[in-house]
């Protein structure tokens, strides 16, 4: 099939349908549980301080109405529009309200990944489904997108340059294709702007691998649109070095090579070894697909599929592993390219063509006897699910209780996935891959139903009470006694209540009218010093 004709064969309303599931599940209860540290109350705070225009330059956002150097503004800019046209003015803006544009935006990677793996294979439809049905059933993609956080919408925005770039070796349409590709390398730079380059970079080693600039029509048009489509982001970034000066340059040190030479921040200290076990406990139930799929590629080098996977990956891995600060969501841009490798494998799982060949532009996938007790394993899986969804019953596993619903959902799912890819018609394995991911999206809509969702709230105590008592004492400086200040507090108690710590040159009696100390336990707080 020639590459022009591959768009009006593309599989649309099946890609559109696996997108609008993708909606309908980042929904769920989206509402239900309150902001937590750090990054989404910060990012609230920020959206709430450029809705109400209180930076010292238009776009330029405030913490506290202190210059907030660590992100740009991209995403907090369409927080604020939601507030605006939902939200009265001195009203707290609900969770609900600061998660749904994120939320709505990170969706789109589902059907944009199911794109982009059907330019890299003209002509597999199923590929590009089973690229978006990996994405869509994947939990940390499901559950970081559905966060007041930038991840998510960066994976949508790499997923559309990326696809922009590959369109500009068939499509006519030259300038327009290159615009969204500096469009959305404006988004990047906008959201988190050290993480284009490396997106940046990912792309031009497979361009350059492939030598498919060569190929582009009307290169110079394409060119011209590209710088076009980054004029908004690099306008923003000078015109943040032109207010705020030397102390722009944060958002590139700080926030990026920083964080590869320096503790740039908090963050766990295993290093980079948080990637890899983030992506060995989220990538279930297609992650044993991973190390074939890994040397598929290999073998398939000479294809486009097999040099732009490899490349995405190699990269972005490279990117991130070195970092010295590493929190768990760092590794979201690894899951795109983890989608694109494991999708032609899990097809060929279904269909297992006899009768393709083995020479070296079209290998048949390593280690075929392995990968073909692969839903034995994903069997096997499924019963351990259901006896803990049965232990959950007795006396000895009543703390598995809240999981029960869950690990029920997801054995059955993965039990009947299993059973049915052993057989030997193609109708029942894809009955087989049918149920594993109906298994996994109803155990995350049960998730995302539940408070469960969000499990770092329980790691710490609430905050709304001591928000309560704050807002209680208008008008007075309160400090927080025992505890590091928390950004969610803030939040809720709308206003920044710092760490108290009693120095020797300022007594609290000096001001009493102004100082109030909040101190105590979970479930028991009180002000103390306020007269």
């Amino acid at each position: 099939m020639r590459s022009g004709s591959a768009p009006e064969a593309a599989p649309w309303i099946a890609l559109g349908g696996l997108g609008l599931a993708a909606a309908v599940l980042a929904l769920i209860g989206l509402g239900d549980l309150p902001l937590r540290d750090f990054d989404e109350a910060t990012v609230a705070r920020v959206a709430l301080e450029l809705r109400h225009g209180l930076g010292e330059a238009p776009w330029l956002p405030t913490l506290w109405d202190k210059p907030y150097l660590n992100k740009a503004p991209g995403l907090h800019s369409l927080i604020a529009l939601v507030i605006g046209a939902t939200t009265q003015q001195n009203q707290l803006p609900s969770e609900w309200a600061i998660r749904l544009a994120p939320a709505l935006l990170s969706c789109l990677v589902v059907p944009l990944g199911g794109w982009l793996q059907w330019l890299l294979r003209p002509g597999d439809r199923s590929s590009a489904l089973a690229t978006s049905l990996i994405l869509l059933t994947l939990l940390p993609v499901a559950r970081h997108g559905r966060l007041a956080m930038l991840d998510g919408t960066q994976l949508t925005a790499m997923a559309l340059l990326w696809l922009a770039l590959l369109q500009l070796n068939s499509s006519r349409y030259s300038a327009i294709w290159g615009a969204i590709a500096g469009l959305m390398a404006s988004a990047m730079l906008l959201l988190k702007a050290p993480l284009l380059v490396p997106a940046a970079v990912a792309a031009g080693l497979a361009l350059a691998w492939g030598k498919e600039w060569k190929c582009w029509n009307n290169r110079s048009t394409a060119l011209i649109g590209m710088l076009l489509g980054l004029a908004p982001g690099i306008g923003w970034h000078l015109w943040h070095a032109h207010i705020r000066g030397s102390k722009a340059l944060w958002l590139w040190g700080g926030d990026g090579a920083g964080r590869v030479l320096l503790d740039a921040g908090e963050g766990s200290d295993l290093g980079w070894r948080v990637p890899l076990i983030e992506v060995l406990e989220g990538g279930w139930p297609w992650l044993p697909l991973l190390p074939f799929a890994l040397i598929w590629a290999w073998q398939c080098r000479q294809s486009r599929w097999g040099r732009w996977s490899l490349a995405c990956l190699i990269t972005l891995g490279g990117a991130i592993l070195p970092l010295r600060t590493q929190l768990p969501w760092y590794s979201h841009p690894l899951w795109l390219p983890i989608a694109l490798l494991c999708a032609p494998l899990l097809v060929w799982l279904v269909e297992r063509p006899h009768s393709s060949s083995n020479s070296p532009g079209n290998p048949k996938p390593p280690c075929r006897w392995l990968l073909l007790r692969l839903p034995i394993f994903w069997l096997g899986l499924g019963l351990l699910l259901l006896l803990l969804w049965l232990g959950s019953f007795s006396s000895i596993g009543g703390s598995l209780a809240p999981y029960r619903g869950l690990a029920g959902l997801l054995g059955l799912g993965w039990c009947g996935g299993g059973w049915w890819l052993r057989f030997g018609a193609p109708q029942r394995r894809r009955l087989g891959v049918i149920s594993l991911s109906c298994g996994n999206v109803a155990a995350l809509a049960m998730l995302f139903h539940s408070p469960l969702w969000l499990w770092e709230l329980n790691e710490t105590w609430p905050v709304q009470p001591v928000a309560a008592l704050a807002r209680a004492n208008p008008g007075r400086e309160i400090r927080l006694k025992g505890y590091d200040e928390r950004p969610s507090l803030n939040w809720y108690a709308e206003q920044r209540i710092r760490r108290f710590k009693k120095g020797p040159g300022r007594p609290l009696s000096d001001k009493p009218q102004e100082d109030c100390i909040i101190e105590g336990q979970a479930g028991r707080w009180t002000l103390a010093n306020c007269r």
